[in-house]
């Protein structure tokens, strides 16, 4: 399979009807609202860039302004959405040169997921680690490589889960966030079929329960991606 840049199609605004499950009443209305939203930025169906409206998205929503005003605010605390006087919020726009920083601190982060997922999941979550890798094998085979985003993403939550540390679950759901919206963005981003090698032996490690092999084997992979990043963007840069 050949490298392919990552293309995103059009996505409606904040004004726009969005197809949004209904809201678990179980929990805080701002929380179901908050997670909501992210999945809706990271999802692509809120484009960098679209209105935040607290009006509009609470009648979409079918609650109240105050719950959709937290979650908004929430959302430009995790860098997800940025708020401007007089135009109020907004999906947040990454810049290009934002995108190897948060490779270089989610190399980090990664590692020690693998880490200690090697050394804490349970047979239950390693059942669901090895599932999500072959999901996404699988569909490459097929040449479904408009999935790649999704399925590579939800390997990486299987392992964040796996890690029983929810401090570091937090962050890296934030930097995964952002790196999502600059790929929403258009910003380069190549995705190889190496990510499957990768994938395995990081699950290989995991399964071992050698915590060791786990981080070095998570951090290559993020180490790669981000370099195969800041190659493509000086190839595009020199031919501006």
């Amino acid at each position: 399979m050949t490298d392919a840049q990552l293309t995103p199609d059009a996505v409606p605004h904040a004004d726009s009807p969005l197809a949004l499950p209904a809201l678990p009443q179980q929990r805080r209305v701002a929380d179901s609202v908050h997670d909501t939203l992210r999945q809706a930025i990271i999802g692509g169906q809120l484009a960098p860039g679209s209105r935040l409206s607290v009006p509009v998205l609470a009648q979409q929503l079918e609650v109240s302004r105050s719950p959709v005003r937290e979650a908004v605010q929430r959302l430009v605390q995790e860098g997800l959405a940025t708020e401007e006087p007089r135009r109020g919020a907004g999906v947040a726009v990454l810049d290009p040169d934002e995108l190897v920083p948060l490779y270089e601190i989610r190399e980090v982060l990664e590692g020690l997921a693998a880490r200690l997922a090697a050394q804490h999941a349970t047979d239950e979550e390693l059942d669901r680690l090895a599932s999500a890798h072959r999901a996404h094998a699988e569909a490459l085979e097929r040449g479904e490589a408009s999935h790649h985003a999704g399925l590579d993403m939800a390997f990486h939550a299987q392992l964040r889960e796996a890690s029983h540390n929810p401090e570091l679950h937090g962050y890296l759901e934030r930097v995964q966030g952002r790196i999502a919206i600059a790929i929403l963005g258009g910003n380069p981003v190549v995705w190889s079929q190496q990510a499957i090698v990768e994938h395995q032996a990081i699950l290989d490690a995991v399964l071992a329960r050698d915590a060791a092999a786990a981080e070095d084997a998570a951090r290559s992979h993020v180490q790669r991606v981000r370099h195969d990043i800041s190659a493509l963007q000086a190839r595009q840069g020199g031919a501006e």
